[in-house]
């Protein structure tokens, strides 16, 4: 009886873990030849997970002695994730195809990745964080580096495991000490332990707890990896580590903080506020003077890392619903951008500069409109979906009291608004650039669709911040 409940529980993780197992045996089977069918039931499979969850019990479940706890707020972030995932595998398939690396093993990892990020985000000990996290991180190790035969998706691979490496060591340190000094590995059991108030061997353990999680958000000072990764993988690949893990790595974050520290609020608070101002800081100035538009993705991520810790800094109920309105609004226009950018094809050759888009409203006017759209939402101009995520954020750090944070956010966004709309001037009054070529029909589908949700995001904003709203409930 146990187990049925707990595999209940972890219904969407027990068809990833299965659908993955099975794929591995068609592919084994069938050879390099099942690589279109391996991705259509990837597809299929991170669909069905998505499902489980939909209909799953809405009831709270802490199952596998505690490790695992399903609750609303594992629910919501998981969604997030299987979207990044089925997005970006939307994405990949013409790609790989035209780069001649369409592999029946790509589908499969990014399944064994979503199963690390679903654990990641249910994780209720320190011991089940690190589990899912490394099977998130070992697959995007490789997943990486999948352009074998491409110098810079090579090396790309190879900084993300050198860095990824490392801040495993620090995370799994920082767990060692907080186990040492607690004498449990469950967040509860942590919580009650420091109801006395802070220990300094705590604390030092959380430094390091929070560095191995900042790298995971590619936020300052661990995001000397991202620009280099995003522009050497293959645009698919990049588009993939921009969504799906990031939302797993916020998700554990905010879990750990709310669970585990609630009595440590203020010494928690200060690694928060100090990562988000400088991640605001390097993401609004860094990217200014980028010339290739993966690179300049990066900067921008770096920087909506920074703005969504804004309201997990608040360190309320009200916080973590700005933290999940904003990285849900944030996993959309991702999408789209990238959507964008696998668009940017001269003469069947891909083309990652900004000048590339120069005219671009006069060559391909529908996608000026949409890529503006975008720009906009990123940049936090209303009445788009960006400038609601950085209103909820703002919000739940004034109502904390972190006026400071709320105005260097305000002002940094400012900053990078320039940088945003920056592209807008060269799509619509530089003189054009060569046409690209005609883009498949799913990456046209995947751009729409993230430009009709930033774009219409005001006029209905309700199931989106209704359902932040019961994640962050559950939290507390």
């Amino acid at each position: 009886m146990a187990m049925s409940v707990a595999l209940a529980h972890a219904l969407p993780e027990a068809i990833l873990f299965v659908g993955a197992l099975l794929l591995v045996l068609i592919g084994a089977i069938r050879g390099e030849k099942s690589a279109p069918l391996v991705a259509e039931l990837a597809m299929a499979v991170l669909t069905l997970a998505g499902v489980a969850i939909v209909v799953s019990s809405k009831r709270h479940g802490e199952v596998f002695d505690g490790a695992f706890i399903d609750d609303g707020f594992a629910r919501f972030m998981k969604m997030l994730v299987l979207v990044g995932s089925l997005g970006s595998l939307v994405l990949s398939r013409d790609y790989l195809r035209r780069e001649g690396i369409d592999q029946f093993e790509y589908p499969i990892l990014i399944l064994l990745s979503t199963l690390g990020m679903l654990m990641l985000t249910s994780a209720n000990n320190l011991l089940a964080l690190y589990l899912g996290l490394e099977l998130m991180s070992l697959a995007l190790y490789v997943v990486a580096a999948f352009h074998r035969d491409n110098v810079k998706a090579s090396e790309a691979g190879l900084k993300y495991f050198v860095l990824g490496a490392l801040s495993s060591g620090m995370l799994l340190y920082g767990a060692s000490l907080i186990y040492g000094y607690t004498g449990t590995l469950s967040f509860h059991g942590i919580a009650a332990a420091l109801k006395s108030g802070p220990n300094v061997g705590v604390i030092f353990g959380l430094v390091f707890l929070m560095a191995g999680l900042a790298f995971k958000m590619s936020t300052v000072p661990f995001h000397m990896w991202t620009p280099d990764v995003y522009e050497g993988a293959p645009t698919p690949v990049t588009a993939f580590f921009a969504s799906a893990p990031k939302m797993a790595a916020v998700a554990i974050t905010a879990r750990v903080v709310m669970s585990a520290f609630p009595g440590i609020v203020h010494e928690w608070r200060q690694i928060v506020v100090f990562i988000s101002i400088a991640s605001m800081a390097v993401g609004s100035f860094a990217a200014i003077g980028q010339q290739n538009i993966k690179r300049l993705m990066a900067y921008s991520s770096i920087g909506h890392m920074g703005f969504a810790l804004v309201a997990l800094a608040a360190g309320s109920e009200m916080g973590v619903r700005g933290l999940a309105v904003y990285v849900a609004i944030y996993l959309v226009m991702t999408l789209g951008v990238f959507a964008a950018i696998l668009h940017m094809r001269v003469n069947g050759k891909a083309v990652e500069n900004i000048s590339d888009l120069s005219g671009l409203s006069r060559t391909n006017g529908w996608l000026a409109f949409a890529l503006a759209m975008l720009m906009f939402s990123l940049a936090g101009v209303p009445p788009l979906a960006g400038f609601f995520a950085k209103y909820y954020a703002f919000l739940a750090a004034v109502q904390a009291g972190l006026f400071p944070l709320a105005v260097i956010g305000v002002l940094l966004s400012a900053v990078a608004a320039y940088y945003y709309l920056r592209i807008v001037k060269i799509m619509y009054f530089d003189a054009p650039a060569p046409a690209f070529d005609p883009a498949p029909f799913s990456v046209r589908a995947v751009l729409a669709l993230s430009t009709a949700l930033v774009f219409l995001f005001w006029i209905y904003p309700a199931p989106i911040v209704e359902a932040a709203g019961a994640a962050a409930r559950a939290l507390f």
